[in-house]
């Protein structure tokens, strides 16, 4: 995450003694305004890239919205969306995202919770991305909207991840007695052409 960039600048008055009777000498004005004209710029240069990192972070979390208006919407989740870096498959490289985690209460069994949601998901929208080189059965399977390419994974209350935002919407979410907790990871890059076979 972005750290708090901090700048203080101190203009001391300096005293020299040469032989008796000397005074100390004071910083000129002149100087002392341009030390000053220093400190204000460093503030201001440390609140730019405060700003900068703000507007980029905003742009990452924006991908990420249509896939968590779908799961605190259609499904009835708990959700934290966070930027983060992300592992692109198509060009090897590591991209500014966003990832989501999400926790919901069920009744059912896993592989009829993961099957549920992969069946609710393109009837809100969303459309496999072309070559999506995920794991279907492992109910990881990627998709596509609104620019944004996002890969939803699955995992029931038996894994876990131990992150903050885990724990966060996992005690956010009432349970009834016969009812379970289950999740969904969900990680989005900048929509992008597929990787032409032959290229691995």
């Amino acid at each position: 995450m972005p750290t708090e960039l901090t700048a203080r600048r101190s203009i001391r008055t300096t005293a020299s003694a040469r032989g008796r009777g000397a005074r100390a000498r004071r910083v000129s004005p002149p100087r002392a305004g341009a030390c000053l004209f220093a400190a204000l710029m460093i503030v201001a240069g440390a609140a730019e890239i405060r700003g900068q990192d703000a507007t980029e972070s905003s742009a990452q979390v924006e991908l990420c919205l249509e896939a968590e208006r779908f799961l605190r919407g259609e499904m009835e989740m708990q959700a934290i969306t966070e930027p983060d870096t992300i592992d692109d498959w198509r060009t090897g490289r590591m991209v500014p995202g966003c990832r989501i985690t999400a926790a919901g209460a069920t009744t059912w069994d896993s592989r009829s919770v993961a099957r549920h949601f992969f069946d609710v998901l393109p009837e809100s929208g969303w459309v496999r991305t072309p070559d999506p080189r995920d794991a279907p059965n492992e109910a990881s399977l990627r998709y596509r909207r609104a620019g944004a390419d996002c890969l939803f994974t699955f995992y029931d209350q038996w894994s876990a991840l131990g992150t903050d935002a885990e724990f966060a919407v996992s005690d956010a979410v009432p349970l009834e007695d016969d009812e379970s907790l289950y999740h969904f990871l969900v990680m989005c890059t900048p929509e992008a052409p597929a990787k032409p076979r032959g290229d691995d």
